[in-house]
């Protein structure tokens, strides 16, 4: 477990970002996904339901809907990923909509667990129309998660929340993000990704917009790109080449996912090659 303080981390950020170094983070559903991530080279995990219904065959916007508990869900998986880990910051996601946690002992709970800081999914920023009208008419609205990212920055953890607009990027800034991760939407390509996605032209774009707000707030707030079309490296590198002043790509579908269809799938089919 990554036993290092929200400050020794930034400064480990920063110092890649001088390096010219891209930060990386992956989210991770299994704990064989946090430690081969951490072989990998990754920055950050972050462990939020949805990477449980993922690895489980299922679509990544289940962890919006009522199928379990996602607060509660995070904290098993901490059990499952956080001793597995060894030096990397692994991050919690975390409801802030949930109406039946008073947030900060909730926050301090995951502090006592081992996490370094928190993002904020299952995020109501995936949920648009009418719905999402009537959530934020009735107290279950973004701005709670603004708020409970103001809570966790407030308690020394380290913040790196979703945001899918400039306005939402002004809040999360003002709230003490320490990184804001620019989303695109659902991940496509595979075989539960999304089909209805931004160009890739338009992410950089929407992710130029999202990170020219933050930094109006806070010069140093770091920037990086996540989902839609965003899916394979070849993409972010498209996205992290035509952006100015990005910091890194956040993978989650597109690593592990995408890893376990593939290889998975290659090394069944290597074996059913082998003759008598």
């Amino acid at each position: 477990m990554d036993n290092r303080n929200r400050e020794q981390i930034i400064a480990d950020f920063q110092a890649k970002r001088a390096q010219k170094e891209i930060l990386v983070g992956v989210g991770a559903g299994t704990g064989i996904t946090a430690k081969s991530s951490e072989a990998g080279g990754a920055d950050m995990l972050i462990i939020y339901n949805s990477g449980r219904y993922r690895m489980a065959g299922r679509g990544s916007l289940a962890g919006l809907l009522s199928y379990g508990d996602a607060n509660q869900i995070v904290m098993d998986m901490g059990h499952e990923v956080l001793p597995v880990v060894q030096h990397t910051p692994v991050l919690a996601g975390v409801c802030g909509t949930d109406p039946f946690r008073v947030m900060k002992i909730y926050l301090q709970q995951l502090q006592a667990q081992g996490f370094s800081g928190v993002q904020n999914f299952p995020t109501v920023g995936l949920i648009d129309g009418v719905f999402r009208q009537n959530l934020e008419e009735t107290g279950m609205g973004y701005d709670l998660e603004v708020d409970m990212i103001r809570q966790a920055h407030e308690l020394g953890m380290l913040t790196t929340p979703y945001v899918f607009d400039p306005e939402q990027a002004t809040k999360m800034a003002e709230a003490g993000a320490d990184l804001l991760v620019a989303h695109m939407g659902l991940t496509t390509k595979g075989s539960i990704g999304a089909e209805t996605a931004l160009t890739l032209d338009e992410s950089v774009k929407k992710v130029q917009a999202i990170l020219d707000a933050g930094r109006k707030v806070n010069p140093d707030i770091m920037v990086i790109c996540h989902g839609g079309p965003i899916a394979e490296p070849q993409d972010a590198q498209y996205v992290i080449d035509r952006v100015d002043g990005i910091d890194g790509f956040f993978g989650a579908s597109s690593i592990e996912r995408f890893a376990a269809e593939k290889g998975i799938k290659q090394q069944t089919e290597a074996f059913k090659k082998i003759t008598k």
